[in-house]
């Protein structure tokens, strides 16, 4: 697989480790453009953003499909065992390794885990200690549920 996912820079690693939530959430194209630009508006006046790092899909589909158990059982193991490299994840997961690679550079795009590379190992690392999925079931009226994995 080639790996398309840029690399995080050193300062972006360590301001992901200094956060120990990833919200999760499901919201409109429109609604998710309108918060991105709210964010740089804020930046923009340099004030302090202060929000969990959020990940948003546009469907219930896509994050149902995304988020699998089989996918949250592969993030739970890495952050519990830390292993060294994508073989010993594949072992940890009693997975092929080929299958993980690529679910790996899927999460990676998403920014769910990154990557430390030590000469030709590649060690996965979820940053985050608390994954929370926040679904909205009627965003108009500003209703949620939330349910953390």
């Amino acid at each position: 697989m080639n790996d398309t996912t840029p690399p995080l820079h050193p300062m972006e690693r360590e301001q992901l480790r200094a956060e120990s939530i990833l919200v999760v959430t499901v919201t409109s194209s429109d609604a998710f453009h309108d918060d991105v630009t709210d964010g740089i508006k804020t930046l923009d006046r340099s004030d302090a953003v202060d929000s969990p790092p959020t990940l948003s899909f546009t469907s219930y589909d896509d994050l149902m499909g995304t988020l699998t158990p089989r996918v949250l059982e592969l993030i739970e193991a890495i952050r519990r065992e830390e292993p060294a490299s994508i073989n010993e994840t594949a072992r940890v997961v009693d997975r092929d390794v080929k299958n993980v690679h690529e679910e790996l550079g899927r999460l990676a795009q998403l920014g769910i885990v990154f990557f430390e590379e030590d000469g030709q190992r590649k060690r996965p690392v979820v940053w985050f200690d608390e994954l929370v999925i926040d679904l909205p079931f009627d965003p108009e009226a500003g209703d949620t549920a939330a349910a953390a994995p």
